[in-house]
């Protein structure tokens, strides 16, 4: 998703000290957008790649097969931690 695509209702406020100001407007002159476009555009991918990191994550093919191995041994001796997070309720509870 880009900014410059999209309808624009909502308004989001940002404060910074003139040094920072400054850098931001160089920035967004030589990508030759406005300060607005380049930190929606800025934080956009930002958003998209910190949510990403918490949502998917790729293994090379070993790696994968080791997750695996991991994840289909039995367990053998339950701890408090693993009893906790079976029967307390979860994020999605």
């Amino acid at each position: 998703m880009t900014a410059s695509f999209t309808v624009k209702t909502e308004r989001i406020d940002v404060r910074a000290n003139m040094p920072i100001k400054r850098l931001l407007q160089d920035a967004a002159r030589s990508c030759h957008k406005s300060v607005s476009e380049f930190l929606l555009d800025a934080g956009i991918t930002a958003a998209n790649q910190t949510l990403a990191d918490r949502n998917r994550f790729e293994l090379e093919e070993s790696e994968w097969q080791e997750f695996q191995r991991i994840l289909d041994r039995p367990v053998t001796v339950p701890d408090a931690r693993m009893k906790a997070l079976m029967t307390e309720p979860g994020v999605l509870d």
